[in-house]
């Protein structure tokens, strides 16, 4: 053949190819991911959801999202409606580690791949991957840096999230088991549940510090909004800036800002950001590419004023 009739070919050969693809380069199917968290109400959970509607654009999945309201049945009941509607993928922050036994068990049964971020489940007839940071290992770090800074021992306050969720379980194990191992010169004081809530920490806060008549050493938070909950009441009461070592979890922007400006002593970082995407990407991997779903354990940091940048949100916080 003439090599000169190539070019003269050419637009031919890109109309062709435009009107028909070449097969094994059609865009994957639109997949169905639910999102599920317990509480829109909580920073952490609407952070969550803007991160997994964008992840599901880049994944070309419709992201389902579903506000568990701080309930375990409307969680449940949720995800039962989830395989009725024969969703493709779930990914869940459960309320509680048992409570969503019986629903997620529905899902495994359905045999559709459910993975949980943050908050795990245990008890489930097959293990649930689960991607999220060591709470057990970031209570550690929060005990550490009180123990670090008040080395002849110290008074602490414990304000602990939600009975039955797994960050509240891990979390006040690894600041116990640390002041315990630092000896009896570390004392709680107090320790109560402020349900994660802000409102919540600081009338626990408050009521707490009545009662003690003198102001504790510390306050360790088991999240952000607690912890500033907590450093309101000690404003409130009239306690100088400073003079309560107060510490949270989770590394919200405005708890950032309570570092920033020595309203709290520290805060950590859980990754809420690396949690959803890691999450997604291996659940659409798994559906498109039979790839096996492993769980993935996130290492947390204490954040102080000091590396306050290593904050996943740290371009967050106002100047």
């Amino acid at each position: 053949m003439n090599k000169m009739i190539y070019p003269r070919l050419l637009p031919f050969v890109i109309a062709f190819s435009l009107t028909f693809p070449l097969a094994g380069h059609a865009a994957p199917e639109k997949l169905k991911i639910v999102f599920s968290v317990p509480n829109m109400a909580f920073p952490w959970a609407a952070f969550t959801t803007k991160i997994a509607q964008a992840t599901g654009k880049k994944l070309n999945a419709d992201v389902l999202l579903q506000d568990g309201q701080g309930s375990s049945s409307t969680q449940s009941s949720d995800l039962r409606n989830a395989v009725n509607q024969g969703v493709d993928g779930i990914v869940i922050a459960p309320t509680d580690v048992k409570a969503l036994v019986p629903a997620v068990n529905d899902v495994i049964r359905a045999k559709i791949p459910i993975v949980t971020i943050d908050r795990y489940v245990t008890g489930t007839q097959q293990p649930v991957p689960h991607f999220g940071a060591d709470n057990v290992a970031g209570g550690v770090e929060q005990a550490k840096f009180v123990v670090e800074h008040f080395p002849a021992g110290a008074k602490i306050i414990m304000l602990t999230g939600e009975p039955g969720s797994s960050p509240a379980i891990d979390r006040a194990a690894g600041v116990h088991q640390t002041l315990k191992a630092a000896g009896d010169k570390y004392k709680i004081v107090a320790d109560q549940t402020a349900n994660f809530a802000r409102a919540q920490g600081f009338t626990v806060t408050q009521n707490i510090l009545t009662a003690l008549g003198n102001p504790p050493d510390a306050i360790i938070a088991s999240n952000d909004d607690m912890a500033l909950g907590a450093v309101k009441a000690l404003a409130q009461a009239g306690i100088p800036k400073g003079k309560v070592m107060v510490l949270g979890f989770d590394a919200l922007p405005e708890g950032l800002a309570a570092v920033r400006d020595g309203d709290m002593a520290a805060t950590v970082e859980q990754l809420p950001a690396e949690q959803v995407e890691t999450s997604m990407n291996a659940v659409v991997d798994f559906i498109r590419n039979k790839k096996p779903l492993e769980s993935k354990k996130l290492t947390p940091v204490l954040i102080t004023k000091h590396n306050l940048n290593q904050a996943e949100r740290y371009n967050e916080v106002k100047m």
